[in-house]
Formats: structure tokens, C-alpha cells, sequence
């Protein structure tokens, strides 16, 4: 077994080990398909109020914009729904909003996964990400082999559907591709 391939299947287990879903890997490179659509979704005024889209078009497209340096993304996933449904009809709320502020939850798991990962491979250049920087994250979950975009536009998993919220992890090692 090559390095490459030890890192790779470390990481997945690992990944899986902290209560991840699924976790794939994606070539750092440039998301030449993404390109047009995300030009196009601006141009049209898709984004609404969220005027903070149209900000780092490049980073958003190249995670090597982001993390000197890197190789790979790992994306990953995390069920949100909730082990009790609320009983209450007096009030609705979303069921990903039912526990403590999710990006602070999966950033702690991401850094500790990654500091377990470190102990074990060694010190790695790495950047976690959890909805809150200029990254695709549904392009790059669909790229590697986490699910695929379903007719709603959300990215649809075999095992979860869409209950779930995406991480990425953009490193500098040198790990093995899982789809395209």
C-alpha cells in the first residue's frame, strides 16, 4: 500500500470515527464547471441581499487561493437530524437548529480530528472550513463522490439525503482522488 493510499484510508476512518457520514477526496484544482455557473448565478442576481457572494470569486473557485500549498480537500458530512423531534406544535423549528451553533461544533471535531491525524502522519499545512468562507462546499462534496445534486439543487447522499451540514479540510498532503 502506497503512502498515499495509507493517508487516504486513514483519514476516512478516522473521519468516520469522529461521527462523520462520509468523506471524500478531491484534487486541490480549480473548479473549471463551477466557473460559468457561479458567473452566471452573480450576473443574474441570484444572491439576493447576500452581497458578500460577489466578494473572492477566485478563492471560491481554487482552494489552492486559500491554503498555500494544497493538494487535496477533503469534504466531509454530518447528519444534523435530531435523535428527538420537538413536540411542541405551537412553534416550528428547523431540525439543524436543534442543538449548540453547528460551524463551532464541526470546527472542534475537524481540529481535533486533524491533531489525531497530525500525530500520526505528521505536520501538515491545513485550513478547516464550515459554511463560513468563500468555498463551494456542495461542488466539492459532489466531486468527491459524496452524493450527487438532486433536481432541488441540494446535494442528495444515499445515506442521509440532505439532513446533513458539509466540512471541508484543504491540506497540502498529496491524497488519493475519490471520483472525477
Amino acid at each position: 500500500m502506497s503512502i498515499r493510499e495509507k493517508y487516504s484510508n486513514l483519514i476516512k476512518t478516522k473521519a468516520l470515527a469522529f461521527g462523520f457520514q462520509s468523506c471524500g477526496i478531491s484534487k486541490a484544482d480549480f473548479l473549471e464547471e463551477e466557473a460559468p455557473r457561479l458567473e452566471q448565478w452573480l450576473n443574474n442576481n441570484f444572491h439576493g441581499e447576500m452581497r458578500y457572494m460577489e466578494n473572492h470569486f477566485d478563492k471560491r473557485l481554487d482552494p489552492r487561493l486559500l491554503v498555500e500549498g494544497s493538494k487535496s480537500v477533503i469534504s466531509l458530512s454530518y447528519n444534523y437530524f435530531p435523535e428527538e423531534l420537538q413536540n411542541n406544535s405551537d412553534f416550528k423549528l428547523a431540525k439543524y437548529a436543534y442543538g449548540e451553533d453547528y460551524h463551532d461544533v464541526i470546527k472542534e471535531k475537524l481540529r481535533t480530528l486533524v491533531a489525531e491525524l497530525q500525530e500520526e502522519i505528521g505536520e501538515f499545512a491545513f485550513r478547516v472550513f464550515v459554511d463560513s468562507a468563500p468555498v463551494l462546499e456542495k461542488a466539492w462534496a459532489k466531486k468527491s463522490g459524496i452524493g450527487w445534486v438532486g433536481k432541488n439543487s441540494n446535494l442528495i447522499t444515499k445515506k442521509n439525503g440532505s439532513f446533513y451540514f458539509l466540512a471541508e479540510i484543504i491540506c497540502d498532503l498529496d491524497l488519493i482522488e475519490d471520483f472525477e
